[in-house]
This record gives structure tokens, sequence and C-alpha cells, in this order.
């Protein structure tokens, strides 16, 4: 199964996210990510109004790696998939830090 990064742009308001714009348009205010964590600019009201019951606005999906004060959960895209493997792309074309997450068992020559 396939998994995805997703951030809470809610929290990104709550945490006073330096990386927050706001604009007006047609008598809205949108927010949007300067580092483009994600990718879709958000009407305030509809937030704040979402915020306000028990699941709240919700995530979207990561486009970029999150930044260090981003709230981030890595959800299935198909539960149903699912298999005994859990998500197949753990790294999510990063590059491991530290050591490499593989081993070479045997080299044939």
């Amino acid at each position: 199964m396939h998994c995805d990064k997703v951030v809470y742009p809610a929290a990104c308001i709550d945490r006073a996210c330096p990386f927050v714009y706001a604009y007006e348009e047609f008598g809205h205010t949108y927010i949007g990510c300067m580092q483009k964590v994600f990718d879709v600019e958000i009407d305030l009201d509809l937030l704040r109004e979402a915020e306000r019951y028990r699941g709240g606005f919700g995530a979207v999906r990561s486009v970029r790696q999150p930044l260090p004060m981003c709230r981030v959960e890595v959800e299935e895209t198909y539960g149903n998939r699912g298999g005994d493997l859990g998500c197949v792309n753990p790294e999510f074309s990063e590059l491991p830090v530290g050591r490499p997450t593989f081993r070479v068992f045997a080299q044939i020559s």
C-alpha cells in the first residue's frame, strides 16, 4: 500500500508558523505556505469554521519536506488494499540519515 505524509494547516496558524501567508480576494482571506509544504490555498473562514467541530479541518497532502514546526502524520492512501508490509514507500524519496536503509548480503560476480 502507498502512504502519504500529510500536514495540518490549522496547526500552522496555531503554532504561528512564520511561513504562512495570507491574502484577500473576492471578499475572502486565503492562507498558504511560502515554503510550499502544502500546495493549496485555503479559505481562512472555512478553516476556522471547520476547526470548531470535533474532526477539525483535517490534513492536506505534503508535497515537500515538512518543516520542524509542522504537525505531520503518515496516512495510508488506500487502506483497503493494505498488506502485511504496510507502507511500501517508507522513505518518501528522501535520502536516509546516518546509515543506509538496506544491506547487501551477497554480491554476484
